[in-house]
C-alpha cells in the first residue's frame, strides 16, 4: 500500500466518523433545527438548544461545521440562536469551533478526494477577480480579506483556499481567527434578542445594540482594509474605499435589470486605457463598472454631485476625477495623470443624459487630448437602459440592458488619424444602438412624467398641454391621445419618443425662423465651491438667438448663446448652467415642464451654427 493511499483510507475513515456523530444527532436536534430556521423560529431553536444542554452545544458546532461544507445553507440563523441560548463566550466558542471543524472536512475533501462544489466553482470564478484587482497571492492574507467582506460564503472561501498552496496548520489559524468579526456580531445580536424576550431591555435599545454591531463591524472592515491591505492607496481606484464600493454595489443593483455584457474587444488590453461610453441613464456607471470587472478604473464625475459632502469624501478616496458638466476646466489634466499613474479612466463625453434615449451631441470636442495621451481609446455603447430608468421618469423599470466594448483604438492608430476623423468615429460608434432589442414592459404607468421631455403637442402644435395618463400621452388643448405600448413604441404614426420628439423639434426650428424670446421668472439655487456653498434667490432668465441673460436683485450677467454648446436639465424641474465659478440652477415658478423647451432651443442654435460653419469650410 502506497503512502497516498493510505492517506486516503485514514481520511475516509475521519469523514466517516465524522458522518456518525451528524447522524446521531440528526433526528433529535438536527433536522428540528434545520426546520425552525426555514421558518425563522428563533425561539423554539433557542427553547431545543436548551433542553439538550451538552447535546445542544455540540449540534450547534456540527451544524455550523455543515453549513461551511453545503455553501448555500447560511450560517448567520445559528450564530444568532447560539447568541440567544448560551453566554457569549461559549457561543462563540462553539461556533468557531465548528467552522473550523468544517473547514476541515473542505481542505480534506479538496485535497485528498480533489472535491470541489459547483457552487464553489462560480464563487471561486469571483475570488480570482478579488485577487486580481487587489493583485493578492498570499492565499492567507487573501481569505482575511474575503473574510472580513461578508459577501462570499465563508464555505466558497475555504474550498477556494484548499485549492491553493497553503499549509493546513496556517489555513486552519487563518480560518479559525478570519471568522470572528462575523461570528461575535451575529452572537451579540442574539444575546440581545435573549435580553429582549426576557424583558431585560426595551425595543430601541435592541436596535440601538444591532446598529451598533453594524457599525462596529463596518468601521472594523474599513481600517482593516484601509490600513493593512490598502496601504498607500488612499485616493485611488486601488483604495479601500474603491473596493467597498465594487463589491457591494453589485449586490444592489444586479436584482434590478438583465444585464448582458460583451466584453471581448477588452480580452488582454492591459491598463492603462481611456473609456468612453454614451449616457442614457442614471445607473449608466453600474454598467461600465459590471463591463470593467477586471480593471479599477476612474470615472469623471460631475463635479456638482462630487462636491456633496459625504460623496465628496467618498469619491476623493476613490480617485475620482470631478468635471463641471459642458464647461471647459482642469479635468482634462486630472485625466492625463490618473492615466499616467496606471489606471483606466472613464468618460460619459456626451456630459449629460439623453432626453429621448438616441444619445446627445459630444459638445466638448477631446480628440485631441486623446490622441495625445499615447494610450488605448476603447469605444463602448450601452443599449436598453434608456426604458429602464429614463431622464423623465424616477421610477426605475426592469429590462435587458446590453453594454458592448464595441472597438478598441491603438494609439498607434490615433496617430494616424486626424482630430476629425477621431471625433467622428467616438459619435457613431458610442451612439450605435443596438435595433435589435425587444423588451416588454407590463408597468401600467409607462407614460408617466413623459410630459416633461415632450412638452409640445404633436397635434396641435400647443406648448405645456400635454398629460400623461397611465400608458398615455394626451393634449388637453385638442384631445389627442397617443398610446404607449408594452414596447415602449407608440400604436401611431410617431411611432416611438424619438419620433415626437423629432416632430417637436422641427415645430421649434419652424419658430427659430421668426426668432426667438423666452421668458421665465425662476427660482434660483446657486451653488459655490466656497462658503457659503449655497444660497436661493429670484429672478428672471431670458434667451433670444444672441444671449442667455439672467437677472436679479443681487446679480445680472449675460452668456452670449455661442458660449452655452448645451444646457443640462432635470424634466419637470430645473435646468442649469455655469456662470464663472458657480452653478445655477434655475426653476421655472410656472410651467416647469418649459425645461425641455430651454434645453432643446440651445441644442438647435448650436446645430445651426454648425451648419453654417459647415456651409463656410466647403466653400
Amino acid at each position: 500500500m502506497n503512502k497516498k493511499t493510505a492517506e486516503r483510507i485514514v481520511t475516509l475513515i475521519a469523514l466517516l466518523g465524522i458522518l456518525a456523530l451528524f447522524t446521531y444527532f440528526l433526528k433529535d436536534i438536527m433536522i428540528p433545527l434545520f426546520k425552525m430556521e426555514l421558518n425563522n423560529d428563533v425561539e423554539g431553536a433557542k427553547a431545543l438548544l436548551s433542553a439538550k444542554g451538552i447535546y445542544g452545544g455540540i449540534a450547534v458546532a456540527l451544524i455550523e461545521a455543515l453549513q461551511m461544507v453545503v455553501i448555500f445553507i447560511p450560517a448567520e440563523f445559528i450564530q444568532v440562536t447560539s447568541g440567544l441560548s448560551y453566554p457569549f463566550i461559549i457561543a462563540l466558542l462553539l461556533c468557531d469551533a465548528g467552522v473550523c471543524i468544517g473547514a476541515t472536512i473542505i481542505y480534506l475533501l479538496v485535497r485528498v478526494f480533489r472535491f470541489e462544489a459547483a457552487k464553489s466553482r462560480e464563487d471561486a470564478k469571483r475570488i480570482e477577480q478579488i485577487a486580481a484587482d487587489r493583485k493578492e497571492n498570499n492565499v492567507s492574507m487573501l481569505m482575511y480579506l474575503l473574510f472580513i467582506t461578508p459577501v462570499i460564503p465563508f464555505g466558497a472561501i475555504c474550498y477556494f483556499a484548499s485549492s491553493r498552496d497553503i499549509r493546513y496548520r496556517r489555513y486552519v489559524l487563518t480560518v479559525a481567527t478570519g471568522v470572528i468579526p462575523s461570528i461575535v456580531t451575529s452572537n451579540l445580536i442574539g444575546a440581545g434578542v435573549r435580553s429582549f424576550i426576557m424583558s431585560s431591555i426595551p425595543l430601541w435599545v435592541l436596535l440601538l445594540i444591532i446598529l451598533f454591531m453594524m457599525g462596529v463591524l463596518f468601521f472594523m472592515l474599513w481600517f482593516v482594509l484601509d490600513k493593512v491591505f490598502f496601504k498607500g492607496k488612499d485616493k485611488t481606484p486601488d483604495s479601500a474605499m474603491y473596493f467597498i464600493i465594487k463589491t457591494f454595489v453589485p449586490l444592489w443593483r444586479k436584482r434590478y435589470q438583465r444585464l448582458h455584457i460583451d466584453g471581448e474587444k477588452l480580452e488582454g488590453l492591459q491598463s492603462p486605457f481611456v473609456l468612453l461610453v454614451n449616457h442614457v441613464s442614471f445607473y449608466d456607471f453600474f454598467y461600465v463598472e459590471e463591463l470593467l470587472k477586471a480593471y479599477n478604473a476612474a470615472y469623471v464625475i460631475n463635479h456638482h454631485i462630487f462636491m456633496k459632502p459625504v460623496i465628496h469624501t467618498i469619491f476623493v478616496k476613490c480617485g475620482m476625477i470631478p468635471k463641471r458638466i459642458l464647461c471647459t476646466d482642469a479635468a482634462a489634466l486630472k485625466i492625463m495623470r490618473t492615466v499616467k499613474a496606471g489606471y483606466p479612466v472613464v468618460v460619459f463625453p456626451e456630459g449629460r443624459l439623453s432626453p429621448d434615449g438616441r444619445g446627445s451631441a459630444i459638445v466638448e470636442d477631446a480628440a485631441a487630448l486623446y490622441r495625445r495621451m499615447g494610450v488605448p481609446l476603447v469605444l463602448a455603447n450601452i443599449s436598453g437602459a434608456y426604458f429602464t430608468n429614463p431622464k423623465w421618469r424616477k421610477k426605475f423599470f426592469k429590462g435587458d440592458v446590453y453594454i458592448t466594448a464595441r472597438r478598441e483604438i491603438t494609439p498607434e492608430e490615433l496617430k494616424t488619424m486626424s482630430v476629425e476623423e477621431i471625433s467622428e468615429t467616438i459619435d457613431r460608434t458610442i451612439h450605435e444602438s443596438r435595433e435589435d432589442i425587444v423588451v416588454n414592459y407590463p408597468q401600467k404607468d409607462r407614460a408617466k412624467g413623459l410630459e416633461t421631455i415632450l412638452y409640445r403637442c404633436a397635434d396641435c402644435g400647443k406648448l405645456y398641454t400635454t398629460a400623461s395618463y397611465g400608458c398615455d400621452l394626451i393634449c388637453t388643448a385638442c384631445g389627442a391621445v397617443h398610446h404607449l405600448d408594452e414596447h415602449y413604441r407608440f400604436t401611431d404614426e410617431l411611432c416611438d419618443i424619438p419620433g415626437y420628439y423629432d416632430k417637436i423639434k422641427a415645430m421649434e426650428k419652424d419658430a427659430l425662423s421668426d426668432g426667438i424670446n423666452l421668458e421665465a421668472e425662476v427660482e434660483t439655487v446657486i451653488f459655490a465651491d466656497e462658503k457659503p456653498k449655497k444660497r436661493k434667490e429670484k429672478g428672471v432668465c431670458t434667451l433670444n438667438r444672441d444671449a442667455f441673460t439672467y437677472r436679479s436683485e443681487n446679480i445680472q450677467f449675460e452668456i452670449p448663446t455661442e458660449k452655452i454648446p448645451a444646457l443640462a436639465f432635470s424634466g419637470g424641474e430645473e435646468f442649469e448652467l455655469y456662470h464663472g465659478n458657480e452653478l445655477y440652477y434655475f426653476y421655472p415658478l410656472t410651467d416647469r415642464n418649459q425645461c425641455a423647451q430651454w434645453s432643446l432651443i440651445i441644442d438647435l442654435l448650436r446645430e445651426e451654427r454648425e451648419a453654417i460653419e459647415k456651409s463656410e469650410n466647403a466653400d
